[in-house]
């Protein structure tokens, strides 16, 4: 039996940024283009009227500021109101392996390694472009790695799912390294003209080089424990599918981009997941002092303060439970990763830190990790 450690991190974050401000202009504009042109209907009841937002709104709500993204003019367009992203020849990198590639490359430069050192890619994200050759494996081929790749999708969990499952491939000694890879274009599964969720999500990709510990070449984070749990809801849903013209759903419909019945979510979810990581501190005997970060999934700024208190038995401390959706907004998967890649490199040998994400499944994961080197 191995060890397993995180030796690198990489983030790769898009050019375009659209503010709360920038937003709410053209969501309003949308607005009043559709109850303009739908004046009759609302008249008669049969349509209701669409109600304008606003930045305090979006704040209050999610405690979002910012979201990058892959394209910006396309959500933009009130006419439009999602991304525009061009078609890519089949032999030209599609969109999510490009992104990945330049999260993978970063995380190997912080470890000092190559490509030639990596024996798996594991392609974890909520959706993927397309249905095969899997992303998992193009990224290899950009890379020049070797051994095996493949994609793998349990929503916003993907990252410590994906986690776990390289972890044990290493500790069972089938492989020495491999990359986790979580690509999101969340733009693109997203409704815009939905006010209940048009701010939620951003475009972002992270990567993780996990090793042998004894391969280690510097401080890195031993992957002491990883836990995942799920359990079936409709409460967060995406129809979307290959079976969609089977159905003769090709229309746009709502139910073919990102759903959720946010009440049930937050009443459901959050003693959920504060349970499964009491539980699997109390199992590795990590008291809650014991514990110096918190890197939650980026979703909600209310559920990840709820979550952190419930944790801790206490206020989190400033840094302790460190939040970067203001900036980068739901990035699925990549959230909790990106709090990690941010908010690491303070700590000390010896210091415990624990990884937890969640989201539609229901899934939940959570990775324990102590500081090395």
């Amino acid at each position: 039996m191995y060890a397993a450690a995180i030796t690198g991190h990489g983030v790769f974050t898009p050019e375009n940024i659209i503010t709360n401000d920038e937003l709410v202009v053209a969501f309003n504009a949308y607005v009043d283009r559709f109850n303009t042109e739908n004046a009759a209907k609302i008249e008669s009841g049969e349509v209701a009227a669409k109600a304008h937002s606003s930045a305090e709104f979006i704040h209050n709500a999610s405690g979002i500021e910012n979201r990058y993204v892959m394209d910006k003019e396309g959500v933009l367009d009130p006419a439009r109101m999602y991304p525009k992203l061009d078609a890519r020849a089949d032999d030209a990198p599609s969109l999510m392996a490009e992104m990945g590639m330049k999260a993978a490359k970063k995380s190997l430069d912080m470890a000092g390694k190559s490509a030639a050192d990596v024996d798996a890619i594991l392609c974890a994200a909520s959706n993927h472009e397309r249905a095969y050759p899997a992303i998992a494996i193009e990224i290899q081929d950009l890379i020049g790695a070797g051994g095996f790749a493949f994609d793998m999708n349990v929503a916003c969990s993907s990252a410590t799912f994906g986690i776990q499952a390289a972890a044990d491939m290493i500790k069972s000694g089938s492989i020495r390294s491999a990359l986790v890879i979580c690509p999101e274009i969340c733009s693109a599964h997203l409704e815009w003209r939905d006010r209940d969720c048009h701010f939620i999500f951003g475009d972002v990709a992270t990567a993780v080089l996990i090793e042998r510990a004894e391969d280690t070449k510097g401080p890195h984070f031993q992957i002491t424990s990883t836990r995942c749990a799920t359990s079936f809801s409709n409460n967060i849903r995406n129809n979307n599918g290959f079976l969609r013209r089977t159905h003769d759903h090709m229309d746009d419909r709502r139910d073919m981009q990102f759903m959720q019945n946010g009440r049930k979510v937050f009443k459901e979810v959050l003693p959920l997941v504060s349970k499964h990581i009491a539980d699997h501190m109390t199992a590795q005997n990590i008291a809650a002092d014991d514990l110096k970060r918190l890197w939650l999934h980026q979703a909600n700024k209310t559920m990840n303060d709820y979550i952190g208190k419930k944790v801790l038995g206490r206020v989190p401390e400033n840094g302790e439970q460190p939040n970067i959706l203001q900036d980068y907004a739901n990035t699925s998967s990549a959230g909790s990763i990106i709090a990690f890649s941010q908010h690491s490199d303070d700590m000390a040998a010896g210091d415990h830190g624990l990884i937890c994400s969640f989201g539609a499944g229901y899934s939940v994961g959570s990775v324990i990790l102590r500081k090395a080197g």
